[in-house]
């Protein structure tokens, strides 16, 4: 995957964290994925489909991460990952890669959004298709950690 591809993900990470949650978010270096498992407890996964890229996009919390993030987004405290906040990992997963959807259609790419899937636990493994590799940036706020994984493959033709 063209490593210019992940920066509107990254952009539209920390646009949505900060403005939903208004946690300072800190990006780190990107690497590649070297396994198929989830990083975090509770993940949002989306597929995109473009004219000359498709893939998708994970994003993935811990714990500590998603308790604090959909608390302040909700204004209600949470103590456990129940179905309230899986449901607002995926309405985060849709404004993140709906904001990296747009960044991208201004470099001329344009892509499709299905809809979000959400899945609970950890280490689950997710194997994605197209054979693109993964490309991972983690993040950080005051309260923990989380990852966004994007795999975009040229479309074959």
């Amino acid at each position: 995957m063209d490593a210019e591809l992940i920066n509107p993900f990254v952009s539209s990470t920390v646009n949505v964290v900060q403005t939903m949650a208004q946690y300072t978010v800190a990006a780190g270096t990107p690497y590649l994925k070297k396994d198929n498992l989830s990083s975090g407890v509770v993940s949002g996964i989306i597929g995109l489909a473009g004219d000359k890229y498709s893939g998708n996009m994970v994003i993935s919390f811990d714990e500590a991460s998603v308790l604090s993030i959909v608390s302040k987004m909700l204004m209600e405290e949470f103590k456990e990952v129940n179905s309230d906040v899986v449901d607002a990992v995926g309405e985060m997963t849709n404004m993140i890669c709906g904001g990296a959807k747009s960044l991208l259609a201004e470099k001329g790419l344009k892509f499709d959004m299905a809809t979000p899937v959400m899945v609970k636990g950890e280490k689950l493994q997710l194997t994605q298709l197209g054979g693109a590799p993964v490309l991972v940036v983690p993040f950080k706020i005051e309260t923990g950690t989380f990852v966004v994984e994007a795999s975009l493959s040229p479309v074959k033709r």
